[in-house]
């Protein structure tokens, strides 16, 4: 059967109709804010006090935007006659969103923890030379870095946080050992004094049989 003249236009006029009847879901940006997903990709926080300087994440980065730098300083040993150690200084981290195209690969592998997504996005610039985030920068965005979901109430305590509170845990011991220690104070004259005699030390007879009280050959005794 041929289809009747017009109906098409029909069609397109009834999809118009439903679409003027409903209520308009179009966000008034930038005046009314879009509610973002929690796990929105924005802008890539680094937690500076985790990095390690390990490289991981600019070796993997499929766009090599990312740059560090740093340099090696020399550790005292912990103990007397303990080995010096060397550590990775941080001098540079930055990271160029003109060529970022958020894959997160760099969060992915960081076996540390020092980068997270920031849902944050509103960060345009006219120069693109701008969008080179140094640490700073970085470290700034790291507290809009939303807080993780909370854990299932039978899920198992993370090992990380199980150390940490053993840690805290045995450092507060410790304290408190040291708070309630008493001090070491001068020697007490009456505590080396002898204890008195008792009766039954005075009928023990003295165990040297050249005592004084025992009167010696040749010398005069009671007559």
């Amino acid at each position: 059967m041929p289809p009747i003249p017009g109906s098409g236009l029909a069609k397109g006029l009834a999809v118009t109709l439903r679409t003027m009847t409903k209520k308009t879901v179009t966000q008034q940006y930038p005046d009314a804010q879009p509610e973002l997903p929690p796990r929105t990709r924005g802008v890539i926080g680094l937690f500076e006090e985790n990095c390690t300087v390990c490289m991981l994440c600019a070796r993997e980065c499929p766009d090599w935007c990312i740059y560090i730098d740093s340099h090696k300083e020399t550790v005292p040993a912990a103990t007397p006659g303990g080995r010096e150690r060397s550590r990775n200084v941080l001098d540079r981290f930055a990271i160029d969103f003109a060529l970022c195209m958020y894959c997160g690969i760099c969060i992915e592998v960081c076996p540390f923890d020092a980068l997270f997504w920031s849902p944050e996005f509103e960060y345009a610039e006219t120069d693109i030379r701008e969008l080179t985030h140094e640490r700073d920068k970085l470290r700034e965005w790291m507290w809009t870095v939303p807080a993780p979901p909370a854990l299932d109430p039978g899920a198992e305590e993370p090992k990380e946080l199980a150390a940490a509170r053993k840690a805290a845990e045995k450092l507060a011991t410790a304290q408190a050992d040291t708070t309630t220690e008493p001090a070491a104070g001068p020697a007490d004259p009456g505590a080396a004094a002898a204890p008195p005699a008792g009766p039954d030390d005075a009928a023990t007879p003295p165990a040297d049989p050249g005592d004084a009280a025992t009167p010696r050959s040749g010398e005069g005794g009671p007559a």
